[in-house]
């Protein structure tokens, strides 16, 4: 492996750490960044997120999506974990470690109803899931993501804390602002890598787009990833390290969220027996959540200071280190539980 490969997990800690000692010393570095917006987002972090997700979309055969589509097992595991089970798990949480903390409550049962359209493409590569599976569920949680959040908001922020007799929270989002998170986040990257694909091979063949293009395209992935990264902790730096210990309560039940989201996902697909890749898929594509989504819906909602955009801050902050550890807990996996070739390296897809 590269020296890029190899110390993965060395640059994303260091990249957060350059974050938050970044919000934390440069002073106005925060409304700088926010000055200029696209989809309620700072356009610096929009501008990392689609590097970042351009080359891991570059890679996929979709004129192989096809077969992921009909596996029906795979689509209704799918939509049941990330629509049914996931947000009625983080409602649960949110209530359970936050009962006397409403804004933060609140912000964590938004990041549990974003279902992940960005970054798990990178987890899921890493870990050596299914590309294909991984961009059809991504492309399906974004048309739902459209379509319920709104809903769902309104039924896990008014409807069921009233029958429960619990207090109520605003839910009134902007479906612009998600439709238009959707297309930028998903939409531009998606329509780029198909066309990069499309055309590359039509002009040189698929030995030479895999073989000599990927490899110099890959690490581009990586450099986005650490560019957001880097953004988006020293976006709310001053906030996180002024703050610790409601940072550390927010963290707790995030924690919780992303490892037994992640390790049901694992166990359901190994029952199911859908093999190694769509199992790894499904897991990661549950477990990870749309940040970029719950953050500008918090901002657009609540206000940029307020204790849900915190909350949804430091989602990412949990989200990223901990979903690097279970990318190596899937491989462990694999070797211990499921009959596959010889792995992949880890960060494999950064060549």
């Amino acid at each position: 492996m590269s020296t890029l490969d190899r110390f993965l997990p060395v640059w994303i800690i260091a990249a957060m750490v350059a974050g938050l000692l970044l919000g934390r010393i440069v002073p106005g570095i925060g409304p700088a960044l926010d000055s200029v917006q696209i989809a309620d987002v700072s356009l610096p972090i929009a501008a990392g997120l689609l590097v970042m997700m351009y080359p891991v979309l570059a890679k996929v055969r979709y004129d192989e999506t096809r077969r992921v589509v009909g596996d029906k097992k795979l689509m209704v595991t799918s939509l049941v974990i990330n629509w049914l089970a996931a947000p009625a798990l983080m409602f649960a949480l949110a209530w359970i470690f936050l009962p006397d903390l409403p804004e933060y409550r609140t912000g964590l049962i938004i990041v549990g109803l974003a279902r992940c359209i960005a970054m798990v493409m990178i987890w899921n590569d890493l870990a050596c899931g299914d590309r294909e599976a991984a961009a059809v569920l991504v492309a399906i949680n974004s048309v739902f993501q459209v379509v319920a959040f709104g809903a769902l908001g309104w039924f896990y922020l008014q409807l069921l804390p009233s029958w429960l007799g619990l207090p109520t929270s605003s839910a009134e989002f902007s479906f612009w602002a998600i439709t238009v998170s959707v297309l930028v986040f998903l939409g531009i990257p998606l329509l780029a890598g198909f066309l990069t694909r499309t055309l590359g091979e039509r002009a040189k063949g698929r030995q030479w787009y895999e073989g000599k293009f990927l490899p110099k395209l890959g690490p581009w992935a990586l450099y986005g990833l650490l560019f957001t990264i880097v953004l988006l902790f020293a976006l709310q730096g001053d906030e996180i390290t002024s703050r610790p210990l409601d940072v550390a309560r927010i963290a707790l039940p995030l924690l919780v969220y992303f490892v037994v989201v992640f390790g049901a996902g694992m166990v359901v697909g190994k029952l199911l027996k859908m093999g190694y890749e769509r199992t790894t898929t499904l897991a990661f594509t549950a477990a990870g959540n749309n940040f970029e989504l719950a953050i500008a819906v918090a901002i657009g909602t609540y206000g940029v200071t307020s204790g849900q955009a915190l909350a949804g801050v430091v989602g990412p902050l949990i989200e990223v280190p901990v979903l690097v550890a279970l990318v190596y807990v899937a491989l462990w996996a694999r070797r211990r539980f499921f009959a596959s070739p010889a792995e992949a390296p880890p960060a494999a897809v950064f060549r």
